[in-house]
């Protein structure tokens, strides 16, 4: 087996996290050369590009195993650290993780501070779309995540949480201009819509469903799509009529009940199943992470099947 000095790995690592050997080297307290000359003895060690000397740099295939294989050594030495009773001076360790908006929004933060209350540590999170949080995870920029995937990364375990349910709204007055009656799909194809990114197809895939049967059902919304990438000022952005959206049920219900957002009249509502995914690793701050963000879920999501 390939040795791989610890000190290289570590410098991989923080270049991955800084995004330039510059912002590296500070960290480090080294030069930039000196970071420079560490990654390229890695790559070296190992016979493969490891860094994409990008702005901000990026881990290839093979960097990513390696940034994977670093976190997870720093993950146990703090464990083992603490253990020991050895910790305490090196400060808290962050635990980066990935979470979709929506949830981050509404279930999930109470659940870190559940943990933050009992272990010695902060919390760095990516918020990133369900459908592309695995992409962290395989990149070794995160060690756990929120994900619409089923199917395990390479080196993590699964965890169904729920079914985060979403039903397409708009407002009273949006409702009345643009929804007067007629061929749903038609009128809502037409009308202004809300997108939380350019990732994201859950308006499209109400709009799909609505095809008629016999059609192809490659539709989607509008071309007037107003992009807000925030998920409470997506809910204002539809409360104020600026466009129809998909809201998840823990956002909506104030506003229904308020009268200021009305369920669009057909359609089945789009339901998405949400796993938790981690490294396979011996943690304890990571285990109780995983079974504070399940018991979150729980009370949160419509339970898994």
């Amino acid at each position: 087996m390939i040795d791989l000095p610890l000190d290289q790995v570590r410098t991989l690592l923080a270049a991955v996290d800084e995004g330039t050997f510059e912002a590296a080297a500070e960290t480090l307290h080294l030069t930039p050369s000196a970071v420079s000359q560490r990654i390229k003895g890695l790559e070296q060690r190992t016979g493969r590009v490891l860094l994409l000397r990008t702005k901000p740099v990026r881990p290839t295939p093979s960097g990513e195993i390696v940034v994977r294989f670093g976190r997870q050594l720093a993950r146990l030495e703090r464990d083992a650290g603490a253990e020991l009773g050895l910790s305490a001076a090196a400060g808290p360790t962050a635990l980066p993780v990935a979470v979709n908006a929506d949830s981050l929004a509404t279930w999930f933060l109470p659940a870190l501070t559940e943990v933050a209350g009992r272990y010695d540590v902060t919390f760095d999170l990516h918020r990133e779309d369900q459908d592309h949080t695995t992409v962290l995870l395989r990149q070794g920029l995160v060690m756990a995540a929120v994900t619409s995937s089923p199917e395990a990364v390479q080196g993590c375990t699964v965890r169904p949480l729920g079914t985060m349910r979403y039903r397409a709204m708009a407002s009273p007055a949006f409702t009345a201009r643009h929804l007067p009656g007629g061929p749903l799909a038609q009128l809502l194809a037409a009308a202004p819509v809300v997108v939380f990114d350019r990732k994201d197809d859950l308006q499209d895939r109400f709009l799909r469903a609505l095809a008629t049967p016999g059609t192809t059902g490659r539709g989607g919304a509008g071309r007037i799509r107003h992009h807000v990438p925030s998920s409470e000022a997506f809910v204002g952005a539809v409360v104020a009529g600026l466009g129809w959206g998909m809201i998840p049920d823990a956002q909506s219900g104030p506003h229904r009940a308020a009268g200021t957002l009305l369920d669009v009249p057909e359609g089945p509502p789009v339901d998405v199943p949400l796993y938790w995914q981690q490294w396979k690793l011996d943690s304890p701050a990571l285990a109780a992470v995983a079974d504070a963000v399940a018991g979150a879920a729980h009370g949160a999501l419509i339970p898994p099947a």
